[in-house]
């Protein structure tokens, strides 16, 4: 009888333990869709990670329903699913638009491709035709997608024929040239630009991924360019699918630019106007009479002094034109990738930071950065105070002059300096000022300084 007992058991563990091991081959497991959560006495579940790149309908499935019930049966509910306390329109099918899930999603996220999880709830709301009751709010749930957006690259590069030196080809790692971008995420400002020279006719052009620079194989998948090869449009479509080379007809300075969220190219003649001109909240954004002067053709440098203000209160900014008082081709905040010292981006506007004031800007076009140093002091320093201090200037709003009275300049020389430094001074012919320019040997007791280029093309003073 004992022995019986003892074998029952021992067929039982191992029907047990034959249990516990098991695993059913032909049914092997899955990771299960996201629970249903309660919604009055129906209920809410999320769809499926939703990759908003493979839907082309006006609407999308982010739910399946199942309705809370109404005392008065004769109520259709209407539905309403909210995130971060927005409310948009959902059918009973769970389908809401698929724009606006986009819009949402890129407003808070961006445009970056990466799944998102969207914390939701889920409204129903009766009415009578005259006034609407909620009668149910879901618990939370999520909501997963992802957003359309192609591949961008975190960095670009230019690679061709006029890039070759006595020691690269032009198609090399070696000889490839960075296109400038902004610090913004890339999908966030999907623009790069580039500009650059070349001496010959019938250039070809082909654009590098910064991935495989990186990698040492700059011919990996990736690479962009035209569809046609030896395509020398000035505008065009690019791909990074059997990219082929772009050409440059003639020799030139050029501006290229590139909207990786479009795939599209454009291509810039560059030619530097003397002068760019200052409009903004100064003056009303009304009179373009300040400007900036090219001091380095090759690049686009622009240097120069300007008196921001902001007496109405829009905000001290303002943008440069390449003609006065023309809007075509103006100059803005995307124009630059780089914003250093007081200048700052104010999405669309050029601004500064440090108040009201004179400023001195360094500009450059071509590699689009931007700097701007305010004048906290305007000095005058030379043999007549041993080189030692500055006699200080003040500010005239009214002239728009710096002025300084029984200051005893002489003969035997004197500068004009910014900040008590010497980054930022000025010398030279009294008609004439040039940045860094020889002593001024005028003697002197009232001095007026005109910085700004607003009466004449040139920085200039006065001397009695």
């Amino acid at each position: 009888m004992i022995k019986k007992i003892l074998l029952g058991m021992t067929l039982l563990m191992a029907m047990v333990s034959c249990t516990e091991d098991y695993t059913d081959w032909g049914n092997p497991q899955t990771n299960p869709q996201e629970e249903a959560v309660a919604f009055g006495n129906g209920s809410v579940a999320p769809v499926d990670v939703i990759n908003l790149a493979d839907v082309k309908t006006e609407k999308v499935k982010v739910a399946s329903i199942v309705a809370p019930t109404s005392s008065d049966a004769a109520y259709t509910p209407n539905y309403k699913i909210n995130f971060d306390g927005q409310s948009f329109d959902i059918d009973a099918d769970g389908n809401m638009a698929t724009a606006e899930l986009t819009s949402y999603i890129v407003d808070k996220y961006g445009k970056r491709p990466t799944e998102r999880d969207i914390d939701a709830t889920l409204d129903a709301w009766v009415s009578n035709g005259a006034t609407a009751v909620k009668m149910a709010t879901s618990e939370k749930f999520q909501i997963k997608a992802i957003p359309e957006a192609p591949v961008i690259e975190e960095g670009y590069y230019l690679v061709g024929d006029m890039f070759k030196t006595k020691d690269h080809e032009g198609w090399t790692k070696e000889a490839a040239k960075a296109f400038n971008h902004s610090d913004k995420d890339v999908y966030d400002d999907p623009v790069f630009t580039i500009t650059f020279e070349t001496t010959k006719a019938d250039q070809y052009w082909k654009i590098i991924p910064k991935k495989n620079i990186d990698s040492g194989d700059i011919w990996a998948a990736g690479v962009v360019g035209p569809k046609v090869d030896g395509d020398d449009s000035m505008t065009g479509t690019l791909t990074n699918g059997d990219a082929k080379a772009g050409k440059i007809a003639k020799a030139g300075k050029y501006k290229l630019t590139i909207n990786m969220m479009d795939y599209t190219y454009t291509i810039e003649e560059v030619k530097y106007d003397p002068f760019i001109y200052f409009i903004g909240a100064t003056d009303g954004w009304t009179n373009a009479e300040q400007k900036l002067a090219l001091v380095d053709a090759n690049t686009g440098t622009y240097t120069g002094f300007l008196y921001c203000a902001d007496p109405n209160n829009w905000g001290n900014q303002f943008k440069f034109q390449r003609v006065a008082g023309s809007w075509d081709n103006e100059i803005n905040s995307s124009t630059f990738n780089t914003f250093d010292g007081a200048a700052t981006n104010e999405n669309g506007n050029i601004g500064v930071n440090a108040g009201e004031g004179v400023y001195y800007f360094d500009v450059n076009l071509a590699n689009g950065t931007i700097k701007a140093t305010k004048v906290e002091t305007m000095g005058l320093i030379g043999n007549f105070n041993s080189w030692a201090g500055d006699a200080a200037m003040t500010w005239n709003a009214e002239e728009y002059c710096f002025e300084a009275t029984n200051v005893g300049v002489t003969a035997d020389g004197w500068k004009f300096r910014v900040n008590g430094g010497w980054d930022i001074n000025l010398g030279g012919s009294l008609n004439n000022l040039t940045a860094g320019g020889d002593n001024i040997a005028v003697a002197g007791n009232t001095i007026k300084l005109y910085p700004t280029r607003k009466t004449s093309d040139n920085i200039y003073c006065t001397v009695k």
